[in-house]
């Protein structure tokens, strides 16, 4: 009788909630093509650091050819093209997957639109080329690499057993401090993701060591903005103190009313690790005078910190937002107090 009332209670939680029967293959198959997309910023990170973005002129062949001698900057670049048609490929796949398995709109949604976003970040990555790197499309080759991350990202999440199932799990106390989590953690989101933007400007600029100190800048902590590639340089800086005051400050809520709830106390400590390992990075990478590793790792630790924040916000979003809703406010923890004192009175 009760596992009959579990399994209605469930099927109840999923209609109420729009998710689907989970597939471990779609599931394992969105996981490899995040992994993939990881790997191609790092890749692409790599051809910026190295200095090979125009190492191959033509596009979409190489030197005319589908696969040209690789030396020199041709390894990097072209590597980093064949790498982006196989992450193109597992898009596919997994949207058409997506949209055979998955009952919800808005995930089917989630994969047409990562499907489309890979492939206008093909056609900016041949225009950067045949153009000769201007800025405006350079930065946003680089800033739709970063959405299409987080669009694979939120599949991970929205093909697996946990999403599907975490309005069945005990939620944490209502918290009484503002802005909510979701908020404050959809925020810390954005901040990141605006300063990978301004990372982004400053490193197609070739302004990484307009500012060669660190922690300090020239010397001093507001340097001389004498021309604008000192200026985006600093602006990243400040950047920096604004995403990490935003992070710790995601993460010290999570921790000090969600401790309890792996599913937000994992991202969260993640992601504070990943701070770290970031301001490290970008640390090295102007003591070493942008040497090929530490620059490139900046890029690609960064993509982690905004995929775990990500993860943190959607996670919050699923398990409160979207919890609070379901239950309804009068099941609430802060709720239930009120009503059982009313009735203590009126007793």
């Amino acid at each position: 009788m009760k596992n009959s009332l579990d399994k209605t209670c469930s099927t109840e939680s999923s209609s109420a909630s729009g998710s689907s029967p989970t597939s471990v293959g779609l599931h394992r198959f969105a996981m490899l093509t995040a992994a993939a997309t990881f790997v191609l910023i790092f890749v692409g990170g790599l051809v910026t650091s190295t200095g090979s973005a125009l190492a191959v002129p033509d596009w979409p062949l190489s030197f005319g050819k589908f696969f040209p001698k690789m030396e020199g900057g041709v390894l990097y670049e072209h590597g980093h093209r064949m790498i982006a048609g196989a992450v193109a490929i597992m898009m596919l796949v997994l949207m058409v997957w997506t949209l055979m398995r998955q009952r919800s709109r808005r995930v089917r949604y989630v994969a047409v639109a990562a499907f489309g976003l890979v492939i206008f970040q093909a056609v900016l990555g041949g225009l950067t080329v045949l153009l000769l790197l201007p800025l405006p499309i350079a930065v946003a080759h680089a800033a739709t690499a970063q959405a299409f991350f987080c669009l694979t990202v939120a599949l991970c999440l929205f093909t697996g057993s946990r999403w599907n199932s975490a309005l069945s799990l005990p939620l944490s106390p209502v918290e009484r401090a503002r802005p909510p989590l979701p908020l404050l953690a959809a925020i810390t989101t954005a901040a990141i993701y605006g300063q990978i933007l301004i990372g982004a400007v400053m490193r197609h600029m070739g302004a990484g060591l307009a500012i060669p100190d660190f922690p300090l800048s020239f010397g001093r902590v507001v340097p001389p903005l004498e021309s604008i590639f000192i200026a985006v340089n600093f602006a990243h800086r400040f950047g920096a103190l604004v995403t990490a005051f935003l992070v710790v400050w995601t993460v010290v809520r999570v921790l000090r009313f969600h401790r309890n709830e792996p599913m937000l106390g994992r991202p969260a400590i993640t992601l504070m690790l990943l701070l770290i390992a970031q301001i490290g990075v970008g640390a090295m990478t102007i003591w070493t005078g942008k040497a090929v590793v530490p620059t490139t790792a900046h890029v690609a630790v960064g993509a982690g910190v905004l995929a775990a924040s990500l993860v943190l916000t959607l996670r919050s979003y699923r398990l409160l937002a979207a919890g609070a809703r379901v239950r309804g406010p009068q099941e609430l923890p802060i709720f239930a107090a009120g009503n059982r004192i009313e009735r203590e009175v009126t007793a």
